[in-house]
């Protein structure tokens, strides 16, 4: 792949990773959510797994952008 095609990728793979980020992230707190068990319980489950989705698509971003300022040079 050249460079301006790479560069003309990079920014729609930004978008669908981050919606499909969403997604899931969405499909995982209704799991959570439709526990029986109380809230107070839940909320370590709903805040590791939001950091944890995040965390996963930051490091995403940085690896594309990385790709994106190697490629531009």
């Amino acid at each position: 792949m050249n460079r301006e095609n790479l560069l003309k990728t990079i920014p729609w793979i930004k978008r669908v990773l981050a919606l499909l980020t969403l997604i899931i992230w969405i499909a995982v707190i209704a799991k959570i959510a439709s526990s029986p068990a109380p809230f107070i319980e839940e909320a370590p489950y709903c805040i590791a797994s939001t950091m944890i989705i995040f965390g996963i698509l930051t490091a995403l971003f940085k690896g594309l952008e990385f790709l994106e300022k190697k490629s531009g040079d």
